[in-house]
């Protein structure tokens, strides 16, 4: 319980007591760092229906509260803010409370809850994953662990595109320069073996399109008649005829990069509970716009597309079929929606982790659903994200110039080894420790520098920045863990037995305030689809930690009692920093 929670009750009843008034809401904030207290009411929203002076006001309640709490020590007025000190007592007993709960901050699961549906990455198979689908994984995977802790049942899921124009245009290239090449044969991971022919074919049509365009054709009709892109849809149209050779082919260069894809999921502490293919959902949406149409939710024009008109919801015409009958996208997210729904009856909700490029997309997909009477369609939730971008600018991956994300890791793992070596702290570590040590600090210092920016904002990632062992970075906060672990090792003494201090340490006070908010932190998180408010308040608690350790003695401490109190207390913000960070998929180290 916390103190809003607490107070709440008491304050209601000493308005009703003193004024005869009933009030629903009372307004709190933290009680700033120059007045004393722990809590603050503001009192100006009262005078709306209590007529006086706002200290006086302040005063009575405040003077009511110490008669009847046990839990308030003291107060004082301020204007229209009444700053409430809270005993020591309570903290010492909310901290002894909290101290076995190994999994203190994380809500059960209740079975009568519908489930919610994370979907991420959904990548397409033309080539590797690079540094905006490393967003996308990171968001998507902290969601659902995020919503997982607060409470809920999750999935994990993705959408994978692998199939269109793109894939046919690295099997194509691959047909003319591959000679056979595979991921054995080569070397590479199958992702990038694909990716490198994307990037081929991409050389060959624009040589294509320049040659076309010298003998006097426009960029527009060079683009459309450019041999290499009239094979690339020859090759869509035998696929989507089932031409085996084409099949066989599709399965083939699929699997490479599906096996490569499995590769860098691992290494970038993600999973999946389930799949879908565009290949299979993109039929799925058919018979749901047959429904649409009998139902009158869509309508069909003379040429035989089918459309649903949005205009009065401020949005526009879109159309669902093409004329000829084939699937969009739109069709395709419909049918996939339901399927999912089939496949797992208690789910009630959707996170889509997808780029801010599509809002429009979902605005319009989620409207559809609910208009088709799916009562799950109104908790659908487009996890919009901004781009992340480099000092150098955009990635454009059909040039071969994207951010591959096996590479990133692994320069992060490098950047790591070179400051952790220039730190000097690595004395008795085997070499395969300070690897791990150094893919640990690395990938930790990946996504932390992402996952603490509000997904709504765009990044400039700096790699060198993320790794630095100071300021709101991974690395620090894991510095601090192990530090705590360090503490516990030296710790020679039994610090399980509960605590009976009377009087805390103005910074003790200050560090149980801030795990007291762990719970609430998670719930908000959870509620705004935003591991940001989890890294930052993990960066907070180690802040205060660190004032903490700066400010008192721990070990050296001459009385027992305050000492096992330190020690127990250092335990436990170790624990809350290792729960919040797994949170965020980073791992921390017993020692750096």
């Amino acid at each position: 319980m916390n103190l809003s929670t607490l107070l709440l009750p008491y304050i209601k009843s000493s308005i009703q007591t003193i004024f005869d008034v009933s009030i629903e809401k009372i307004e709190f904030q933290n009680t700033r760092k120059d007045f004393e207290g722990d809590i603050t009411m503001v009192i100006f929203p009262l005078l709306k229906v209590i007529k006086g002076n706002p200290v006086e006001i302040g005063t009575k309640i405040g003077n009511y509260l110490v008669e009847n709490v046990a839990e308030i020590d003291k107060f004082n007025v301020v204007a229209g803010f009444l700053n409430i000190v809270i005993s020591d007592n309570y903290y010492v007993n909310f901290f002894n409370n909290i101290n076995q709960n190994t999994t203190f901050g994380f809500a059960s699961t209740s079975e009568n809850d519908k489930a919610v549906m994370v979907e991420y990455s959904s990548p397409n198979t033309n080539k590797p994953l690079h540094l905006g689908h490393v967003r996308n994984n990171l968001l998507g995977y902290s969601v659902a662990e995020i919503i997982k802790a607060s409470g809920k049942k999750v999935y994990k899921t993705q959408i994978i595109n692998d199939r269109g124009i793109h894939i046919c245009k690295s099997m194509l290239a691959w047909q003319k320069l591959g000679n056979g090449q595979t991921p054995e044969s080569t070397g590479l991971k199958g992702d990038k073996l694909v990716g490198n022919f994307y990037v081929e074919f991409d050389k060959q049509y624009k040589k294509e399109i320049s040659e076309l365009i010298s003998q006097g054709k426009t960029e527009e009709e060079a683009k459309k008649q450019a041999p290499v892109i009239i094979e690339a849809q020859q090759m869509l149209l035998d696929w989507e005829a089932g031409k085996p050779e084409v099949i066989e082919l599709w399965k083939t260069m699929n699997q490479w990069v599906y096996d490569g894809f499995a590769q860098t999921y691992k290494n970038l502490g993600v999973d999946f509970d389930s799949y879908y293919y565009e290949s299979n959902t993109y039929l799925l949406g058919k018979e749901v716009v047959q429904f649409g149409l009998e139902k009158g939710i869509f309508e069909k024009d003379p040429d035989g597309s089918v459309w649903i008109d949005l205009t009065d919801e401020g949005l526009d015409r879109k159309i669902v079929l093409r004329s000829d009958g084939t699937a969009v996208y739109m069709t395709q997210d419909i049918g996939t929606a339901i399927q999912r729904v089939k496949d797992f009856p208690d789910v009630g909700g959707m996170v889509y982790t997808v780029g801010n490029e599509q809002d429009y997309h979902f605005k319009v997909l989620f409207l559809i659903l609910k208009k088709l009477g799916f009562d799950w369609a109104e908790n659908l939730f487009h996890l919009s994200y901004g781009m992340v971008e480099l000092p150098s600018g955009k990635m454009k991956s059909r040039e071969g110039t994207v951010v591959d994300a096996d590479d990133l890791m692994e320069e992060m793992t490098s950047t790591a080894k070179t400051i952790s070596e220039e730190l000097g702290k690595l004395d008795g570590y085997s070499e395969t420790e300070k690897e791990q040590l150094f893919k640990t600090i690395g990938l930790g210092a990946l996504k932390y520098y992402i996952l603490k920016v509000d997904p709504k904002k765009q990044i400039l990632f700096n790699p060198e920045e993320s790794v630095d062992f100071a300021g709101n970075t991974g690395p620090f906060i894991q510095y601090t863990y192990a530090r705590i672990q360090s503490i516990l090792r030296k710790a020679d003494f039994d610090f399980s037995a509960k605590s009976s201090l009377e009087v805390l340490h103005e910074k003790e006070k200050e560090l149980i305030k801030q795990l007291e908010l762990f719970p609430e932190v998670i719930q908000n998180a959870a509620h705004n689809h935003s591991p940001a408010l989890v890294a930052n308040y993990t960066y907070d608690l180690v802040k205060e930690y660190n004032s903490f350790y700066q400010s008192v003695s721990i070990l050296g401490e001459e009385n027992l009692e305050k000492k096992i109190f330190r020690v127990q207390l250092s335990k436990k913000v170790g624990e809350t920093i290792k729960l919040a960070f797994s949170l965020l998929g980073i791992e921390v180290p017993e020692r750096m």
